[in-house]
């Protein structure tokens, strides 16, 4: 069994539209990519046994290099479950030659309303060793905040 990283924030939003945000390529390429990253989506197919393939680039990769490549970071994501407004399930899959990076990578985007909108909690199960579980879970947290922040701006 592998390693299990969690990251959760409260959304001043209804479920439904976070689940949106979790289900739009132009959405997700804003707040998806984790602070000093950008992110683009190579291939977009939102449905149950479809999924994306997201390139994210290191502005600076001087102390950060990739898993792919020195400046990038590239995963293969299928949507492995999909119940809106509730819950996306992706199975991630990292392109790299570091057998440290291998495997299948499952992350539960779990929403709950809220009083104060909606709790989405992250969890990362079967997380390559070769990820740092520290600095996963504050990319994690760096996504969340993003998302509260794209999401709260527009509404």
């Amino acid at each position: 069994m592998g390693r299990t990283d969690r990251a959760c924030r409260v959304i001043a939003a209804p479920p439904a539209t976070v689940y949106g945000a979790l289900l739009d390529r132009e959405s997700l390429e804003a707040w998806l990519p984790p602070d000093g990253m950008r992110g683009r989506i190579e291939r977009w197919d939102p449905r149950p046994g479809g999924g994306f393939r997201l390139v994210l680039t290191y502005l600076d990769h001087t102390d950060s290099p990739g898993k792919t490549s020195d400046a990038t970071d590239v995963v293969d994501v299928e949507f492995a479950a999909l119940v809106p407004p509730e819950r996306v399930v992706q199975r991630v899959v990292f392109e790299a030659d570091d057998p440290a990076y291998s495997g299948t990578m499952t992350m539960t985007w779990h929403l709950a309303a809220t009083g104060a909108g909606t709790e989405v909690t992250v969890t990362a199960t079967d997380v390559p060793p070769g990820i740092d579980q520290a600095v996963h879970e504050v990319g994690i947290a760096s996504s969340l905040a993003n998302l509260a922040s794209y999401i709260e701006a527009a509404h």
